[in-house]
């Protein structure tokens, strides 16, 4: 599949693709990876997404997500922006591979929340998982409600494309990722 392919299909049917993928590891997820959103399941969704990563003033024209392992099953993460002509980092996650909130099955998932930021004071939790070497799907969610984070909000990554940078951002004291992965909440695990 050419990420073309995944730019012509709905979020529906992105949803019902991510359902057949499979997690790449955490340890494969090293590096820079080009990113874009696909298309988004609410003209609101569509409005407010590409409003954010499109915006050249704050926090500007999103370029792509880095990785990096930092351990056993857990890694660091950030966000890359153009922001007037430079390159910046911005939004900081941890990493880790966990049941997914759609179906519970294994997903590579970027929780922003362990993180002081914009992102993570959103509830941020992106998941992500591969379509084949070098192309993956990704379904953001946010919010401040339950229901709110189950709306999936469809990107792709492609690469990677270049090194990880360096680490930013400052951990939140007494952050638990549990808190954070719905189907650990309730107990599930497929």
């Amino acid at each position: 599949m050419s990420p073309t392919d995944l730019t012509m299909l709905d979020s529906v049917q992105l949803l019902a693709l991510f359902g057949t993928l499979d997690a790449p590891s955490v340890e494969e997820m090293h590096g820079e990876y080009a990113a874009r959103l696909l298309q988004q399941p609410t003209w609101v969704a569509a409005v407010l997404g590409h409003g954010t990563v499109g915006n050249p003033v704050m926090p500007g024209r999103w370029l792509c997500k880095a990785f990096r392992p930092d351990g056993p099953g857990t890694g660091r993460g950030y966000n890359s922006f153009r922001h007037f002509g430079r390159v910046v980092q911005r939004y900081p996650m941890r990493t880790l591979v966990a049941p997914s909130r759609f179906d519970g099955r294994p997903a590579y998932q970027l929780v922003y929340r362990a993180y002081h930021s914009f992102c993570g004071e959103l509830r941020m939790v992106d998941e992500v998982r591969r379509v084949e070497s070098g192309l993956y799907l990704g379904m953001g969610t946010w919010g401040f409600s339950a229901r709110q984070r189950q709306q999936p909000l469809p990107f792709q990554l492609q690469g990677p494309v270049g090194r990880y940078r360096e680490d930013i951002g400052e951990m939140r004291e007494g952050y638990d990722w549990k808190r954070e992965i719905p189907a650990l909440k309730k107990g599930r695990t497929r």
